[in-house]
């Protein structure tokens, strides 16, 4: 069986308190770090002053798989390639929020947009849209175009 590729990765959240009159706390994806020596497991708090933290979230991956090539095709010809970064805030303490799952796929996180995710982006540094790129090249194929017949050679109950 043939190892799916896989770059460990940690996500750097930052937290805000009372941004406004109208919010509580504010979150933001601030960083995605690729991870090779393996930070851990535990969050970790780089900073925090009272008002603003920031809180690294180790052991997180990016695992590539066949099937997503299209997405993965569609964020690299985007102009600008991206890590998608889908997080979520917990419900009985709104001060906490951590991330859920990294990708590289436009596909998956279109699907999870649409499932009402929280999904932020982040730009993808060189290194890794090499790595990608080599991926795309490797399996990524793209559907033949079919030759739609023109309007008027149809009979007209098909048109």
């Amino acid at each position: 069986m043939q190892q799916r590729p896989y770059c460990p990765v940690a996500v750097v959240i930052e937290r805000q308190k009372q941004p406004n009159a109208w919010e509580d706390w504010r979150f933001r994806i601030v960083e995605v770090v690729v991870d090779p020596d393996g930070l851990g497991d535990s969050p970790r708090t780089l900073r925090d002053d009272g008002r603003f933290a920031q809180v690294l979230h180790p052991g997180l991956g990016v695992t590539l798989h066949r099937d997503e090539a299209e997405g993965y095709y569609l964020n690299l010809t985007s102009g600008s390639p991206v890590w998608f970064v889908m997080w979520r805030i917990d419900d009985d303490d709104p001060s906490r929020a951590w991330p859920e799952l990294v990708t590289l796929s436009y596909n998956e996180a279109g699907r999870l947009l649409d499932a009402q995710e929280r999904v932020d982006n982040l730009p993808l540094p060189d290194e890794v849209c090499a790595w990608l790129q080599a991926f795309v090249d490797e399996h990524y194929r793209p559907e033949p175009k079919q030759r739609r017949r023109p309007v008027s050679f149809k009979p007209p109950g098909e048109r």
